[in-house]
């Protein structure tokens, strides 16, 4: 999959979180700039098979499943939901699917038939709101996984991912706390940050790994 820059200035964005935050700014300063990539899906359906096949499994053993997976299809790079929907559930238990994922993701494929799931080119008018109500609509998916979606696939701007782990202890870092930030928290301590919080986001990710002598809080 081809890996791209963000459709937004990225170097705007940091600046605008520099001033916006003492405590990112000298998170930014310690990290250096962003440097993340974007990997544009072909189209949803294939991202969201993809992120239903590699939940809750390392990045080696979920890429082989997911490529057994694959083979079963009459064109691997490009899934087709009717052809998906045809496959016997042995074939893709075969693959090393679990007996969930497998059911996740033919009610994926029949959600994207039935357009409820949109198409690739109908996502960019919609808000990330929008696109969150509409896939979690399936088995398996829930708002973080779109979330990841709408920040590593489409580079929407101003996401945040409240509920992850990562991010609740970036925060939790960020400011010199004793305790873990409860989700609410995590989305008031944002609200600076907008409307670069899927900035702000990656580093945070970025500042757990950092030696403890190089992020202080101000």
């Amino acid at each position: 999959m081809t890996m791209t820059s963000y459709p937004f200035d990225a170097t705007e964005g940091v600046t605008y979180l520099s001033g916006a935050d003492p405590a990112m700014a000298a998170l930014i300063h310690a990290i250096g700039p962003f440097a993340a990539t974007l990997r544009p899906a072909r189209n949803p359906f294939e991202a969201l098979s993809e992120s239903i096949a590699y939940q809750q499994l390392s990045g080696k053993a979920a890429a082989t499943i997911y490529g057994r997976y694959r083979q079963l299809l009459t064109d691997p790079d490009n899934p087709d939901p009717e052809q998906v929907l045809a496959l016997p559930d042995e074939a893709m238990r075969s693959a090393g699917l679990s007996r969930a994922k497998t059911a996740a993701i033919k009610d994926l494929a029949a959600r994207t038939l039935e357009g409820t799931i949109p198409k690739a080119d109908e996502l960019p008018a919609l808000s990330d709101d929008d696109i969150i109500a509409r896939f979690t609509v399936v088995r398996g998916i829930g708002p973080w996984s779109v979330k990841m979606y709408l920040m590593f696939r489409m580079g929407r701007p101003d996401v945040l991912p409240h509920t992850d782990l990562g991010i609740r202890k970036g925060v939790q870092r960020l400011d010199g706390r004793d305790d873990l930030p409860a989700p609410r928290l995590v989305v008031e301590r944002a609200m600076p940050w907008r409307p670069y919080r899927t900035l702000a986001s990656w580093y945070l990710w970025r500042s757990l790994e950092l030696d403890d002598d190089r992020l202080l809080p101000t």
